[in-house]
This record gives structure tokens, sequence and C-alpha cells, in this order.
């Protein structure tokens, strides 16, 4: 199994937009196993690529048994409104209150060039928002209402 490192808050890989795959080739093909294995690990629902050191846009996710990848995902429906906790791989030990889309479809492909659509609710469509966020170079901290965004900014950086 490979799990790679983490990229942490401040990497300027995780504010930068992804590139689009062209090539579907073997290193597409090592990518999205290490996504996979380094998304199994214990505690982990989803993880970007640019999480891991790449600029490709494609990310796993593994939300209550439903394990995958997709390979240049597009939102293309949201409904519905849910508020809840999230949290970030790459900004470890901090969480907070943040509304999302009840229900989630994100479009791409996989591997074999084939177009794949996921509909997920509740914490899949939760988490299929948070890493199509990534792709884009957007963080979840970015959009949390102003009392939330600063308690999360008082976690991260306590008065020293």
């Amino acid at each position: 199994m490979t799990e790679r490192p983490l990229r942490l808050l401040g990497d300027p890989l995780l504010r930068t937009p992804s590139d689009p795959v062209t090539r579907f080739d073997e290193v597409l093909s090592r990518l999205v196993t290490d996504l996979l294995e380094t998304v199994q690990v214990p505690g982990r629902a989803g993880l970007a690529a640019n999480q891991i050191g790449s600029s490709l846009a494609v990310f796993a996710y593994n939300v209550d048994g439903q394990l995958g990848y997709l390979i240049n995902p597009r939102v293309t429906a949201v409904d519905g409104r849910q508020e809840g906790l999230e949290a970030c791989l790459s900004i470890p030990g901090v969480s907070a209150s943040r509304e999302r889309p009840a229900t989630v479809t994100v479009t791409g492909t996989g591997l074999d060039q084939r177009p794949v659509t996921i509909t997920g609710t509740g914490e899949l469509a939760r988490c299929l928002q948070h890493e199509a966020d990534h792709l884009r170079g957007e963080l979840y901290i970015d959009r949390l209402g102003r009392e939330e965004r600063r308690s999360v900014m008082r976690q991260l950086w306590p008065a020293r």
C-alpha cells in the first residue's frame, strides 16, 4: 500500500486550480492507485490529487463503504441544503460547521476514459463537493460564515 504524504495549509499547490487530465497513461494510473490507497487510511473520506502533490484534476472518495475516484470531475447538479461539521486533511485538527448541498451529482471519467457519474447524499454529497472545491484551489474554510471562520483562524493561529 502506498500512503502518500499530505500537503498542508500554506502549500501553494492547494490554492492552485488543477490541470485537466489529457494523458491517460501509467502515470495517471499510479496516481489513481495512490489516491485510493491513501484515502483508505482510517478517518479519511476524500482526497484530491493536489493534496498529495499532483496538479491533475483527480480525486478519490471513501464514504460509507463507497470507494471510488473521478478524473476531470465536474459538479453537474446540486439540490437541497445540509448543515454539518466539515474538516480537511490539509488543515488537521480543525473542523467547522458548513452549509453544503444535501445532494450532489458529479460527472467525470474513469481510467478507461468512459464517463462516470456519481450522485451522493448526506456525507457523500459533502465529500464530493469538498473534493471538487479542492481541484479549483478552494478550501472549505474559504466559505465559512464570519464567526465560524474567526473560530477556525483562532484554532489555527492562537494568540501567542
